[in-house]
């Protein structure tokens, strides 16, 4: 690789050699070389490329579909980072598969090790809105019902963001099959609280029941809102948005 000098940098391919700018300066180098898709797929120093390659698709599909059915969390927000985040979290528990072979581990299995529920419930999905700090009480999961309690609720300890005139919790049961992507959201109905709520209970059931599609994932969610001349409308701001895994079964 050699930087370019002359009057008139070029960009493009000429006589085998490249053309183009690399942090603002422009370079040539020698055309060629790296790898191509026939010597990915069949070279057998290409091996763990292929493994890497298999591995990184499988996560990737596994991210796509928890992230749709997470969606009612966050629909109309964008989240910095969700995805490769996600990545992060398919892959190490992806890595916990001690059935498979490399290049054939999967997610399902990683999460069937006395680990992978761990990492699935304690992964900090909302970084800059952290659930639990802006609901700082006792959550309760029924075993049989799933219904999520709150007791000794107090608005006056809710961390409300800046400008947030109201907070809706929004409660949901994820029935997950991580095997083929499948899955059913049995929401509860939103509630949604001004700073003056006097309640000191809160209870959350959702409308419909898993049916045992595979992992049952309990999320709760908070999205903050300002009332303007008495309508709601939804903020924006980064710390506005927030979801916790409560319990997986």
């Amino acid at each position: 690789m050699a930087q370019q000098t002359g009057i008139i940098p070029l960009v493009g391919t000429l006589n085998g050699i490249n053309f183009y700018y690399l942090n603002g300066k422009p370079i040539a180098r020698r055309a060629g070389g790296g790898f191509n898709g026939k010597a990915i797929k069949t070279k057998a120093s290409m091996q763990r490329v292929r493994e890497n390659a298999n591995e990184f698709g499988h996560c990737s599909a596994v991210n796509k579909a928890f992230r749709s059915a997470l969606v009612p969390f966050y629909k109309g927000y964008t989240f910095t980072h969700f995805h490769s985040r996600l990545m992060g979290l398919f892959t190490r528990l992806k890595a916990l598969d001690t059935t498979h072979k490399r290049g054939e581990r999967c997610v399902a299995d990683g999460i069937g090790q006395e680990q992978g529920l761990q990492l699935l419930q304690q992964f900090n999905y909302t970084p800059a809105c952290l659930v639990r700090q802006v609901l700082p009480f006792e959550f309760r999961v029924s075993n049989t019902d799933l219904a999520l309690s709150i007791a000794d609720f107090d608005i006056e300890k809710v961390g409300f963001v800046e400008g947030a005139t109201h907070i809706a919790l929004m409660y949901g049961v994820l029935d997950f099959d991580f095997n083929s992507l499948v899955y059913e959201m049995h929401m509860a109905t939103t509630l949604v609280l001004d700073r003056f709520y006097a309640g000191s209970t809160l209870t959350l059931e959702p409308n419909t029941l898993p049916s045992g599609l595979g992992t049952t994932l309990c999320v709760l969610g908070v999205r903050f809102y300002q009332e303007v001349d008495g309508a709601l409308y939804v903020l924006n701001a980064k710390d506005s948005v927030g979801i916790v895994v409560l319990k997986c079964l």
